[in-house]
């Protein structure tokens, strides 16, 4: 068989394998045929069995376990709804920001640093201040039903946030908006920069990604009534794992 008669059957058995789980014969967490498996059943290369698997794979919809196979992986994606979430009625309320989303459970964070650092270039820039100036950094991982789905970086300006609850591990109701309001910081305006790219060695790691999938790269800077920027926030979101959902007037 030529080249592309082996390139239609791995498409042919990605489409099998998809059916399969769509129908709920191959559930969240069980095993899907094996390479070998494949190749007796369909007549195929190994390299057409592998990249079948590979196609789910990159789709976010099976994951590789190493030594053990590649597995169903049906993860409902959080439904991100960007502006909703950041309304003075969901954090001046004492609600999490998380609670606006849609989501398979609730959100956990597994992995939290707070310290102060200077600032990184990037965040310097976006915060208005030098290179180098001392700010409060927030870094957590989030977790949706046990799924890594979200790296997130914050960043205050120390001279804001030093020695307040934004400093803290548990930064209480509302988090550190509500702290920042608190404080005569009260964010007004929000923007958010987003491009999807692939990802680095250290965000396939932390996000647990399967090969081929991409993340989607978030800026989000908060601004106080007076203009100044109060918070620049970095997240880094599997794509797999995530439908981003803006409300707009006409």
């Amino acid at each position: 068989m030529d080249a592309r008669g082996e390139a239609r059957k791995h498409v042919r058995i990605a489409d099998d394998l998809r059916a399969m789980i769509r129908s709920g014969e191959l559930r969240d967490g069980d095993r899907l045929p094996g390479e070998n498996t494949i190749m007796e059943r369909y007549g195929v290369a190994r390299m057409t069995a592998r990249q079948a698997l590979a196609d789910l794979q990159n789709e976010g919809i099976a994951v590789a376990r190493k030594g053990a196979g590649v597995f169903v992986r049906t993860f409902r994606p959080v439904r991100r709804f960007g502006n909703r979430r950041l309304g003075r009625d969901v954090w001046g309320s004492g609600r999490s920001i998380w609670d606006v989303d849609e989501t398979q459970g609730p959100a956990e964070v597994d992995r939290l640093t707070v310290r102060e650092v200077p600032a990184p270039d990037d965040a310097a820039r976006l915060l208005g201040v030098p290179p180098g100036t001392p700010v409060i950094s927030r870094d957590r991982r989030y977790l949706v039903a046990g799924r890594p789905v979200q790296h997130a970086v914050a960043y205050i300006p120390a001279v804001i946030a030093a020695g307040t609850p934004i400093a803290d591990e548990d930064t209480g109701p509302g988090g550190i908006y509500a702290r920042l309001a608190e404080l005569g910081h009260a964010p007004v305006k929000f923007t958010e920069e987003i491009r999807a790219r692939m990802p680095t060695r250290e965000e396939v790691e932390a996000l647990a990604l399967a090969p081929g999938t991409p993340v989607v790269s978030i800026a989000r800077v908060a601004f106080a009534q007076d203009g100044h920027v109060v918070e620049v926030s970095q997240l880094t979101l599997s794509a797999a794992e995530y439908i981003l959902h803006y409300e707009f007037d006409a």
